[in-house]
């Protein structure tokens, strides 16, 4: 089995997030994507982060009707700062016979040398990484100067279409009162209205 893993704050989720996802599903012949929204991120103490269980309800509605992509809630059910090592090794004994693919944008790639253990991420998975919107995907050299070359060895780039949205310009957009249509799925949009989630 390929199990692909995409986390984040995902605050909220949106077609960004989901064509990243689908993406590389298509291009690894991923068997199923755990979609898995943090608990409490290590790197953004200093922002005030959506209550998890929300963030997972938009998740669910996000995905609903799809069963490659599973939500996977423990994260927000563990107590203290959500680590991926942590994570990806919960899974690993989750999926024993699993191949796992840790999804990421390039952003986050060029940050994973000041994450918790970044050696242990790699022996546990594949790590992907996609371009960011308008941009191609890092060449092997950006790679290694970002990560090094033994921990360049377990990436591999993935090309995805451009979906220029940022869960920040969102939420700053509900404030304003301009509305999400089309920017995220229509059963997310009516939750935050709902919901008045970030107004």
């Amino acid at each position: 089995m390929k199990l692909g893993i995409l986390g984040g704050t995902f605050d909220p989720v949106h077609y960004g997030h989901l064509v990243l996802a689908e993406t590389c599903r298509l291009k690894l012949s991923l068997d199923q994507v755990r979609l898995i929204p943090a608990g409490t991120p290590p790197h953004k103490t200093d922002i005030k982060i959506t209550d998890g269980h929300a963030r997972a309800d938009m998740l669910q509605l996000a995905v609903s009707g799809y069963p490659e992509f599973v939500v996977d809630r423990r994260e927000i059910r563990r107590e203290g700062k959500s680590f991926t090592v942590n994570t990806l090794t919960e899974l690993k004994n989750d999926f024993a016979d699993a191949e796992l693919f840790f999804l990421m944008g390039a952003d986050s790639l060029r940050d994973i040398p000041t994450w918790k253990d970044p050696e242990g991420i790699a022996q546990l998975a594949t790590i992907v990484t996609v371009n960011r919107p308008g941009l191609p995907p890092p060449s092997s050299s950006q790679v290694i100067d970002w990560v090094g070359e033994n921990l360049a060895r377990k990436v591999q780039l993935v090309t995805m279409p451009g979906t220029d949205i940022s869960a920040t310009e969102l939420r700053c957009r509900v404030r304003d009162g301009d509305g999400l249509r089309f920017l995220v799925p229509r059963a997310v949009e009516t939750y935050i209205d709902e919901h008045q989630i970030y107004a």
